[in-house]
């Protein structure tokens, strides 16, 4: 793919403890093009949010590279990668104090009017003009006077404020409600018109519409293609995404007749 703007070349990670090593990646070969919104996909312990943690640096690789527009990562420097590449975790992290304040970190001289249009990006913005004090409202300690979805809210919101041309979600919906879910879906599909994303789910109904898909599958790409392209061919795509459809059927009927 020449127009890769994110390429991960021959990657091997391994993580040691005194006792044992696991090889989480082994030799994978991945890219994303520039305005892509790519997903990647895998059963749990395939190497899904190593890959994460190795494009934010949070840890070294034993072998391969990782290119950035052409530059190896390694040369980056940490505040450099942190203004090109943003991470949405499954947990967003918020701390005591108020909204206006959390949103600040990210970026310490944006103006109300800048904090406002990345709330309205995330739909949040009128729950907090709802609210007494507006952006001063207390998010309590660690967040806990905030639901789940809107914690994660606040963590989207905080990676436009970066300006970041690469987002990362990192099953970033893994732990709130339906309903906070789909609106979360619905701003990274908009999010995805101005952006590069690479989207990290359990949730296969969810990544239908990106533009490539990646399997994993101990530690390597077993398959790549549109959700179409998949469907179309036997594998672990076809098989988790009906495994899955089935459950939530099962999950719907029990709720009906519960």
């Amino acid at each position: 793919m020449d127009d890769a703007i994110i390429r991960c070349e021959n990657l091997v990670k391994i993580y040691k403890t005194q006792e044992t090593e696991v090889l989480a990646l082994q030799g994978l070969e991945l890219e994303v093009a520039r305005g892509e919104l790519m997903a990647i996909i895998g059963n749990s312990g395939s190497g899904k949010s190593t890959i994460a943690s190795l494009l934010m640096r949070f840890y070294d690789w034993e072998k391969g590279r990782i290119l950035l527009e052409g530059r190896d990562l390694v040369s980056l420097t940490p505040e450099e990668l942190r203004r090109r590449v943003i991470l949405v975790p499954q947990t967003v992290s918020l701390y005591s104090g108020t909204i206006r304040e959390n949103l600040r970190m990210a970026a310490p001289s944006a103006t109300d009017g800048e904090l406002l249009e990345a709330l309205d990006q995330v739909r949040l913005k009128e729950w907090v003009l709802s609210q007494p004090a507006g952006l001063d409202t207390s998010v309590g300690d660690a967040g806990g006077k905030l639901s789940g979805g809107q914690r994660q809210k606040i963590g989207i919101a905080r990676a436009l404020l970066c300006r970041a041309e690469y987002i990362l979600f990192d099953e970033a919906t893994s732990s709130v409600d339906r309903d906070s879910e789909q609106e979360i879906w619905n701003c990274i599909g908009e999010l995805a018109q101005t952006r590069t994303l690479l989207i990290i789910s359990h949730r296969l109904s969810t990544i239908r519409d990106a533009d490539v898909i990646y399997v994993l599958e101990k530690g390597q790409v077993s398959q790549r293609g549109s959700h179409r392209e998949l469907m179309a061919q036997p594998g672990l795509y076809r098989r988790l995404v009906e495994e899955q459809a089935q459950l939530e059927q099962q999950g719907e009927e029990e709720c009906c007749h519960g």
